[in-house]
């Protein structure tokens, strides 16, 4: 069936629909169960030790890595992509997408888990450019100890990493980075549940569904016309987007 030129799943009565549903969520549950036992195996990962006197830039200034668990056992640090010097609209569409659907924070709290974005830029520009998009969590400046911080990955890459804190002591327990930290990101997931999906170019999608590149010519599905999706909302709202670059 088509309507303007798009296809459609076909129509079927209650009981074929139900059945098709039921054997799709056996495959589900599978999933899911994999999942968790992917998981245990994760809590079972060796850790390596960090020094937890490395140094960031807070909102107070120079604090360590120690710091930044704000006495809780656990920390989840995003280290968020920067390019310095570079005005908001050219700022990282991904992290702007993945960081910004991290809001509430209580529940990490009550299992006594920080979370912080540690930007690979300098404190002052990023800073504003997180209150530009109303986040509230805390956010801190890496930029000074990233090669030790990220030892062994790309600096420059956007990461997902866990530590665990020991007394004075930290240790890394995990770290992801690309597809990985759609663990932060609800938006796709949600999407992944309708017909349509994501709607990109590269999802195994039937013949004729749309497709975001199309409908916009965007290639880049994090952006609309030249900025990261979010933005454009905060502009409407009258935010000012100036992270003191002009004419840096």
């Amino acid at each position: 069936m088509k309507i303007a030129g798009k296809q459609f799943p076909v129509v079927v009565d209650r009981a074929t629909f139900q059945a098709e549903l039921d054997a799709l969520r056996v495959r589900e549950k599978a999933h899911t169960h994999e999942g968790d036992a992917i998981a245990a195996a994760r809590r079972r990962l060796p850790m390596v030790e960090v020094d937890s006197t490395l140094a960031l830039i807070g909102p107070h200034g120079p604090v360590t890595l120690l710091d930044v668990f704000e006495g809780r056992r656990q920390l989840i640090a995003y280290y968020f992509m920067w390019y310095a010097s570079r005005p908001a609209g050219e700022q990282c569409e991904g992290c702007t997408l993945y960081n910004g659907q991290v809001r509430e924070l209580s529940f990490l709290h009550s299992r006594d888990v920080t979370y912080a974005t540690l930007c690979q830029g300098p404190f002052e520009e990023s800073a504003r450019y997180r209150d530009f998009m109303g986040w509230d969590m805390p956010w801190y400046s890496a930029q000074q100890s990233l090669d030790t911080l990220l030892t062994g990955r790309q600096v420059g890459m956007f990461h997902l990493v866990c530590y665990l804190r020991q007394g004075d002591r930290v240790f890394e327990s995990y770290w992801t980075n690309g597809r990985g930290v759609e663990a932060m990101d609800n938006s796709n997931s949600l999407l992944d549940l309708t017909v349509y999906g994501r709607q990109e170019a590269w999802e195994d999608s039937p013949a004729g569904w749309p497709r975001r590149s199309e409908i916009t010519g965007e290639q880049d599905g994090y952006r609309t016309d030249g900025r990261p999706i979010a933005q454009w909302s905060r502009l409407e709202a009258g935010r000012s987007d100036d992270l003191g670059t002009a004419g840096v």
